[in-house]
């Protein structure tokens, strides 16, 4: 038998562990396991000591591995970060605690800012200072930076974040600070410094990203270290990479030292698959929606091309869009495709309060103890224990019988915790339950399309994750959303996302320039500095750049603004930059201003290694046992509705109510919608008009 080579991509969400594996020769399968909360790397180990067992071959036959995770956004949201100190310019250490004048919620009396990640005592100051330009206005004091490293080691801090004044323009101090620190600290402290990790303007954004970097830069590293000794153990010595937050992939190494891009990483892989989908299609745009155990996400694809967006906050709670809530968490300026996450997933826990008041989320059970139909020693009930009470799903087992349930106790909990109490039949309630989720899951939809001028009806919804096709027609009814997709492998989908992202990093380069002082040949030299730098830094990552695809932009703003607009830059032509940076002013504003001048501030360049992979195509599907069931919907329950496969439906369409059960998740088409297959397999689900 001929002995095939296997890329992995591996998905850890807050229950499941997806993995999905390409064959040399294009075949994709599929798998669920439950996920090892107490160590990430131990899951994904087991999942490919049993694949590689299944297959019968050998570990050096994985060829490569594509990851996202959650555990850097985890280490925020849960305070579980490093002891971090930040060392600054003198009269700065207090610039975590100003912040921006901006709050979530508007007359919140009540609000209280977030807690700064490095504490005040361990925030301390060296005497040096920089002009704008970069110049040297005060020597750094090394004296004061030696200070703070025998501070900082009396403090067991386990991070050190560097930020200087003006540093974007003139890294030297910052270097020649983070020398002394590794000097007196070792390499057991995590350092990190703002000129390198982002080499931009705006004193408050860099110190908040580095100082986020530090704060979970020694999480990201131990996972790393965890996880590649895992897969050695194994035998499994292949390139791991990881998918970061502007939707590209990076090397293992190249994470560690830029901690703060894997924030939203698994989010930004369902994006890019959806985007993957609908590639060189005629659809104008795309909502995907991908909900899982612990959140539900939205974003917006129009053209085939994800909306993205390099200001993101980290810690807020419900990020409904990071362009239209600021203030409530930790800002980082890195690339992020732009998706809004909402608390209410298949773990989310049903609630009343003192006032009888239902909630669902944003507490969750996640993968331990899980909802109480898990049988893992979950007691309170979940949205999935009313999935279940509905009939939505199985209630034997999921993940193709691999994963028993206990419906019984799935049922009580949620009869005893929320019916009885508030006197109420148990398929009324659980209906309510779910009416109360999909409420809360339309605001992160909304937050994608209707805040931003962009009507939800005009859009087709891409449903996906284990829980997504399960209330996908519910959510697309509640906005007026004619149409929903259901993709192949819906369950595992950004896992097949990681296995379609291309190698793709973005690198900047301050302009150091007042308005005016450019001209071509200055400007062309400005890309070919910031070129010479990412070919030098991917060329060390072990990348070949011979099939590399370099897309160059510019930061402008006129002179006396405070935000800038970024422009292609097709060609190195002053006068060409600065008509595009007007068209895109008015576009954007609605004006534009003929007699200011434009400032270049930023130079940018995104490279992209498009991937090279042989034409996918899916595993016929296992045999599955399906039963007709009971299934409640709005109009009641209706008796023995039909369970079917995928692989049941063709090109006709097929009128509702029925249940579409597979390995890795489960499709409810209900009462007046229609599902058919389209060309590529995926379930086209048509519903009434609103």
């Amino acid at each position: 038998m001929a002995q095939h080579s296997y890329r992995i991509g591996i998905d850890i969400g807050g229950t499941f562990t997806d993995v999905v594996i390409a064959r040399d020769d294009g075949l994709i399968e599929t798998r669920k396991v439950p996920s090892t909360p107490d160590d990430y790397s131990r899951g994904i180990a087991q999942a490919l000591k049993a694949l590689v067992e299944d297959y019968q071959t050998t570990p050096d036959r994985i060829t490569g591995i594509v990851h996202a995770t959650t555990v850097a956004t985890n280490a925020i949201l849960e305070y579980k970060g490093a002891r971090t100190g930040l060392l600054t310019t003198e009269g700065f250490r207090d610039v975590l605690e100003m912040r921006r004048l901006r709050i979530p919620v508007l007359y919140d009396l009540q609000y209280d800012k977030p807690k700064p990640l490095a504490a005040r005592h361990l925030r301390l100051e060296a005497r040096e200072r920089l002009a704008a330009d970069g110049s040297v206005r005060i020597p750094l004091s090394e004296e004061d930076v030696v200070a703070a490293a025998r501070r900082f080691r009396e403090e067991d801090v386990e991070a050190v974040a560097i930020s200087f004044l003006h540093a974007y323009a003139n890294p030297r101090h910052e270097i020649a600070a983070e020398d002394i620190l590794r000097a007196e600290l070792g390499e057991g402290v995590y350092i990190c410094r703002g000129s390198e990790i982002l080499p931009e303007i705006r004193e408050y954004e860099r110190t908040s990203t580095v100082v986020v970097n530090a704060y979970i830069g020694p999480v990201v590293r131990n996972y790393a270290s965890a996880l590649t000794a895992r897969l050695a153990s194994i035998g499994v010595t292949c390139q791991v990479e990881m998918m970061h937050s502007g939707g590209g992939i990076m090397r293992l190494g190249s994470a560690v030292k830029r901690a703060a891009s894997l924030v939203e990483s698994g989010p930004a892989a369902g994006v890019i698959a959806c985007a993957r989908l609908v590639s060189g299609s005629d659809e104008p745009s795309i909502i995907s929606f991908d909900m899982g155990g612990t959140t539900a996400k939205a974003a917006l694809i129009e053209h085939g091309e994800p909306a993205r967006t390099t200001e993101y906050e980290v810690g807020a709670g419900i990020n409904l869009s990071s362009k239209l809530v600021k203030g409530g968490g930790y800002p980082i300026k890195m690339p992020f495709i732009d998706v809004s996450e909402i608390g209410a997933g298949g773990g989310s826990i049903v609630a009343i309060d003192k006032m009888n008041q239902v909630s669902v989320g944003p507490q969750s059970a996640g993968a331990w103890p899980g909802p109480v139909c898990y049988g893992l020693g979950g007691r309170r009930a979940t949205l999935t224990d009313a999935f279940l009470t509905l009939g939505y799903i199985n209630d034997i087992a999921l993940a193709g019988g691999s994963f028993p349930l206990q419906p019984d106790a799935g049922r009580a909990a949620l009869n005893d915790q929320v019916a009885r109490p508030l006197g109420l039949d148990l398929q009324q309630t659980a209906r309510g339950v779910l009416t109360l989720a999909v409420t809360t899951m339309t605001r992160a939809v909304k937050a994608v399309s209707t805040y931003r001028g962009r009507d939800p009806r005009q859009a087709t919804l891409v449903a996906f994750g284990g829980n997504g096709p399960v209330v996908a027609a519910e959510v697309a009814s509640a906005l007026g959303i004619r149409r929903v997709i259901v993709p192949r492998a819906a369950g595992v989908f950004s896992a097949l996302g990681l296995l379609r992202s291309d190698v793709e990093q973005e690198f900047v380069r301050p302009s150091k320039r007042r308005a005016g002082e450019f001209d071509n040949a200055g400007l062309e030299q400005l890309f070919a500095e910031l070129g010479a730098d990412a070919r030098r830094i991917l060329a060390f990552e072990g990348y070949d750049l011979a099939q590399a695809e370099f897309r160059y932009s510019a930061d402008l703003r006129y002179v006396g603004q405070a935000y800038e607009l970024t422009v292609p830059a097709r060609r190195f032509d002053i006068a060409e930059l600065n008509e595009l940076f007007h068209r895109e002013h008015e576009r954007t504003y609605g004006h534009r201003s003929q007699k200011d001048a434009v400032h270049l501030v930023n130079a940018r360049l995104t490279v992209r290694l498009p991937l090279i992979a042989p034409r996918q195509q899916f595993a016929a599907e296992a045999p599955m046992r399906r039963a007709d069931r009971p299934v409640s919907f709005a109009a009641g329950v209706s008796a023995a509705i039909a369970v079917i496969g995928r692989a049941d439906l063709d090109a006709t369409a097929r009128r509702g109510p029925f249940v579409i059960e597979e390995y890795d998740c489960t499709c409810i088409v209900g009462p007046g919608q229609s599902a058919r297959l389209d060309e590529a397999g995926n379930i086209d689900i048509a519903l009434e008009a609103a």
